[in-house]
């Protein structure tokens, strides 16, 4: 079932990196930002909220609340970059770039969650990455 959710999250960001573009065109690329994260806000807590969840969020450790936090600021500024990139630059060639963080994860995985590398994901890797390269470097 994880492969549904992971393609639904990937064709909702393709959309997303669509729509964007089209919002940054003639707003500050931080202002889009800013408004996409207040509907993100509402519509995850009111998720929380019904869901039933809400009681939940005082019985999450200290610990998980720091990596949480600090995800939570990785994010913010990951979406910043994103919105800059894209108010710069094509939307066909920022967002392969920007999915060049496959690589980085996989390397953080290894490294810290020491998750095993296969020939399969070292293969794949490369390829998406080769792929974003050339994507990015075409011209108009």
């Amino acid at each position: 079932m994880w492969i549904v959710f992971a393609l639904l999250a990937a064709v909702s960001a393709a959309i997303v990196v669509t729509l964007s573009k089209i919002g940054v065109k003639n707003v500050d690329s931080s202002v889009a930002f800013a408004i996409q994260s207040v509907l993100i806000l509402l519509v995850s807590w009111g998720v929380v909220i019904g869901q039933g969840n809400l009681p939940d969020v005082m019985r999450i450790e200290r610990r998980v609340w720091i990596y949480l936090i600090i995800a939570g600021i990785v994010t913010c500024l990951s979406s910043l970059f994103s919105f800059r990139a894209l108010k710069l630059g094509n939307a066909s060639q920022v967002s392969p770039i920007t999915n060049v963080s496959l690589l980085f994860a996989v390397v953080l995985a290894i490294v810290f969650l020491k998750e095993k590398l296969n020939w399969q994901v070292v293969i794949g890797a490369v390829l998406m990455a080769v792929g974003a390269v050339v994507i990015a470097i075409a011209k108009d």
